[in-house]
């Protein structure tokens, strides 16, 4: 069992003691990607830094700006090998934000499951419980409880819209602009029969009902009409198994769907393995767009997805939180940042005939 330090990080990342020390000091030498490594490897071990103790007589009257950020993720997902990780990218963003106003930023993550701060996974976050934390950022949906009792404690800002809590600060990509624009690039390249394939999450995913509300409508105002079939993931259907979908989604294939848009690269990734392994040819026979742009295992084609600017969210999403310490019952805002179209190699225009 490794001893939690941040000689533990190092060697993790690959780098000196020091670089990590001046990570968490905001040392302007140090680059916000960096930092936001060393937070994420904090976050896997369990370290959380302490800065130096001094008397009393000699501290400054005001108190330091704390950032608390909380992942709701398991350990094994949020660092699962394959993928890039979009929550890196955000804390690429809070650290450019917070080393630049010299902010203090502890990374933390909370597995899906825990539903309350009386939880243990909480109580060991010694900058909420002692109610160090300035205010707090949320990285991907958090259970309603939790947010709940978050809310009466701290300012929260959450970087991933949150269905339930309208009346939270939010910073998120813009779910309509992103799926429109997938929809369009699938029109240019002459699809009419398009499918929609999601999956369930073990805390409701309201990025995944926004991207589907954006389907409804953007197929709607084109008067294109979607059947009930073609839509895997989403109620009224029964939800499936990965490769029990993935069998649906090779019988609307056969049935007619010329392309799919899935709700996150992710998921884009399984749907071309999966129909590559039932026979049909990407995008030769089908065409599939994600939406994240991440990057996937090596083997996979280059995705055709929607770009979303995870730095740039993270970065208004703390400039957002340092608003609202300034002005604590400020009225309520949501942030929508546009994404943008990333061409990849699976879409085709669809086979004649």
């Amino acid at each position: 069992m490794i001893e939690v330090n941040q000689q533990a990080i190092a060697d993790r990342l690959g780098i000196s003691r020091a670089t990590v020390s001046r990570c968490f000091t905001n040392h302007a030498g140090i680059s916000p990607v960096t930092r936001a490594k060393v937070f994420q490897v904090a976050a896997e071990i369990g370290y959380t830094h302490m800065e130096t103790r001094v008397p009393s007589s000699k501290k400054k009257a005001k108190r330091k700006t704390n950032f608390s950020v909380l992942i709701c993720s398991d350990t094994e997902e949020y660092f699962r090998g394959g993928y890039q990780s979009p929550g890196e990218q955000i804390l690429a963003g809070v650290s450019e934000f917070a080393q630049t106003h010299d902010i203090r930023v502890d990374v933390n993550l909370v597995p899906p499951e825990v539903t309350s701060l009386d939880d243990p996974a909480f109580q060991k976050i010694e900058g909420l419980m002692k109610r160090q934390a300035s205010g707090v950022l949320l990285i991907y949906p958090f259970p309603a409880t939790v947010i709940d009792e978050l809310a009466l404690r701290f300012p929260l800002v959450s970087l991933v819209d949150q269905l339930e809590h309208s009346s939270i600060d939010c910073v998120d990509v813009d779910h309509y602009n992103g799926i429109s624009t997938a929809v369009d690039h699938l029109l240019e390249a002459g699809h009419r029969r398009i499918g929609f394939y999601t999956k369930e999450y073990p805390v409701a995913a309201s990025w995944s009902f926004r991207r589907y509300s954006a389907f409804v409508e953007k197929m709607a105002r084109l008067k294109i009409e979607v059947p009930p079939q073609d839509v895997i993931g989403m109620f009224p259907r029964e939800t499936m198994e990965l490769e029990e979908s993935l069998e649906e989604v090779a019988k609307r294939t056969r049935d007619g769907v010329t392309a799919w848009i899935c709700v996150a690269d992710h998921q884009a990734y399984d749907v071309v393995a999966g129909l590559q392994a039932r026979g049909f040819s990407v995008p030769e026979d089908v065409s599939v767009t994600g939406f994240d742009g991440i990057e996937g295992p090596g083997q996979n084609l280059a995705l055709t997805t929607i770009q979303i600017p995870f730095r740039e969210i993270g970065n208004t999403g703390a400039e957002r939180l340092a608003a609202r310490l300034r002005r604590r019952f400020h009225g309520k805002q949501h942030v929508y940042i546009s994404g943008q179209l990333k061409s990849g190699k699976t879409v085709a225009p669809p086979r004649e005939g």
